[in-house]
């Protein structure tokens, strides 16, 4: 088969794991932030005051977006293993 496949299905890999770890991602991110401005706007200096937060985003991520996450790598792993007849030699 024509590198092609191979590059279409890599794509279709990234973009998959891209689109599953954004909402993670991005909640931390913003918690992160709201901690930094508290923070700095109250001088409090606590390393573990950072990471509760942060911590706790990622549990709310996962809960509201497990199901977008779960049927975004089920799809792709269907679509992966139904691809493999027509890229193998």
């Amino acid at each position: 088969m024509d590198i092609g496949a191979y590059i279409h299905l890599a794509e279709r890999g990234i973009e998959t794991a891209v689109w599953v770890s954004a909402p993670v991602l991005v909640l931390g991110l913003v918690a992160g932030l709201a901690v930094s401005i508290f923070q700095a706007a109250t001088q409090i200096n606590d390393a573990a005051l950072a990471f509760i937060p942060k911590i706790g985003a990622v549990i709310v991520a996962l809960v509201l977006f497990g199901p977008f996450m779960l049927s975004s790598l089920i799809e792709f792993t269907k679509w992966a293993y139904g691809t493999i007849p027509s890229i193998s030699p």
